[in-house]
């Protein structure tokens, strides 16, 4: 290993072997680590897997090194999503607010990092390799579910509200929940600021940093042991600095 660090490489997989790979790495933090499920999980290969996998890009960071998958991050264009016939978080939410928008929207997913990797620079790399994809495709919005662990909102109560209070998308982006579990739990005054933040998970952070919004009402999904939000982020609303911070890579998981 280098003395200040490995060298990574981003790439989108291409091979079997390399979709398989960012499977083993979301079955390990996914499955093994949070206590998520599917009815397509692999367990006796160590897979995460979907039917919608074959639709995405994955992209992956490697660890030069050692050739170790290091993190994996899951795309989806809007031109892809219509060969699969919807996007992914159509199971959770209500996306005609994005979709009747008219602008080129990419979804995301599945973002992790190997347990080693984390506090690194891997995420830097990971974040400058999606920059450079969302320019090459002429992404206008990005957008997907992220994840608090665990399914008790009264444990997340102070998390959800703030987001809801402070960080609710706009009227022309706001998707809602399908199955509608209601982020407002604490009156705006009674919020523990502090306790929100520490307990908000740092992807979701990032996105906040970047000026990124959450859609009207969280989904609770027993099948990965998660209650998710949709984050939003609007690449043409980002002042100079989000976007300089963005097209750097430089917010951290």
């Amino acid at each position: 290993m280098p003395a200040n660090g490995p060298a990574f490489t981003v790439k989108i997989a291409e091979t079997s072997e390399e979709l398989r790979a960012a499977q083993a790495l979301r079955y390990q933090v996914f499955v093994q680590e949070l206590g998520g499920g599917g009815d397509l999980v692999d367990h006796q290969a160590g897979l995460e897997r979907d039917h919608f996998d074959p639709f995405f890009d994955h992209m992956l960071i490697l660890d030069d090194s050692i050739g170790t998958v290091a993190g994996v991050y899951r795309l989806l264009r809007d031109d892809q999503a219509a060969q699969a016939g919807q996007f992914y978080s159509e199971n959770e939410y209500d996306l005609s607010a994005l979709k009747r928008s008219g602008r080129k929207l990419l979804e995301l997913g599945r973002s992790c990092l190997h347990p080693n990797y984390r506090g690194g620079t891997a995420m830097f790399h990971l974040w400058t390799g999606l920059a450079d994809y969302v320019a090459k495709h002429d992404i206008d919005i990005l957008f997907g579910v992220a994840s608090f662990h665990g399914t008790d909102p009264a444990a997340l109560a102070n998390s959800l509200s703030m987001l809801r209070h402070n960080h609710l998308a706009p009227p022309d982006l706001c998707v809602r929940a399908k199955t509608y579990q209601p982020m407002d739990l604490i009156p705006a005054n009674a919020l523990d600021r502090r306790q929100a933040m520490l307990n908000t998970p740092a992807l979701i952070k990032a996105y906040l940093r970047l000026g990124g919004c959450v859609g009207d009402g969280a989904f609770v999904d027993h099948t990965f042991n998660t209650t998710d939000v949709c984050l939003i982020l609007d690449t043409a609303r980002m002042n100079e600095r989000q976007r300089r911070i963005y097209s750097d890579g430089r917010s951290r998981k």
